[in-house]
């Protein structure tokens, strides 16, 4: 972790942008987008961090959505769950302090044809860095989400969205959040494809509808 964190510096501050690719520092841009918006104004501490992959950066409005409160969405690309735990939590996660922390990661994973078991290990470490390092903060598990393109992953994503839900059930300060039910068509366990934007991988905002009714109780106070 300390050389991936020497190396990130050292190409943020000495190199271009095409060598920082290269170096195999995934969404690098983004990263240091982020950075760069942090150095004009960085967030107060004890915020409400959404941190994840492209569900969480491509929800256009989710700061209007929950006016009032202190969102902090750091969405990144098509990143990968591991790849919170070994790259970006020094650069979007810890610097924030924050009071509450969205994770949605891990359906890249799978559709990469990782394991449920690969996802669940490595949320394990996410939970445990951030319990050594904030042990104030409240974790929130966004549960991986049905998506219609990616229907022969559907048996991986229900094992891992179990594995980690049963994790949380005996950690302090966390809940598993379910995301998946309110996106399935009727009484059926499919999920309900107006919800998603052409590529049937993305939320539209009807989609995205169903989240916020699903967040509001848990950013209340």
């Amino acid at each position: 972790m300390k050389l991936k964190l020497l190396l990130f510096l050292f190409l943020t501050f000495t190199v271009g942008g095409p060598v920082f690719a290269q170096q195999g520092f995934p969404f690098a841009n983004e990263i240091r987008a982020f950075k760069h918006q942090d150095s004009i104004g960085f967030p107060p501490k004890n915020g409400t961090l959404f941190i994840g992959s492209s569900s969480i950066r491509l929800w256009g409005d989710l700061e209007q959505r929950f006016t009032g409160k202190p969102i902090i969405k750091r969405g990144v690309g098509g990143c990968e769950l591991w790849q919170l735990v070994d790259y970006y939590t020094p650069y979007i996660l810890f610097p924030y302090h924050p009071r509450k922390i969205f994770i949605y990661a891990g359906e890249n994973d799978i559709a990469a044809g990782k394991s449920s078991v690969f996802v669940f290990g490595e949320f394990q470490k996410l939970w445990e860095m951030i319990n050594k390092q904030l042990p104030d903060a409240t974790i929130y598990f966004m549960s991986i989400k049905p998506s219609p393109s990616r229907a022969k992953n559907f048996a991986t994503v229900a094992k891992a969205n179990e594995l980690i839900r049963n994790y949380l059930a005996n950690k302090p300060n966390s809940t598993f959040i379910d995301m998946g039910t309110v996106l399935l068509k009727g009484n059926s366990r499919m999920p309900d494809s107006s919800l998603f934007r052409a590529d049937y991988l993305h939320l539209n905002s009807k989609g995205y509808d169903r989240w916020q009714q699903v967040l509001e109780p848990y950013l209340r106070d």
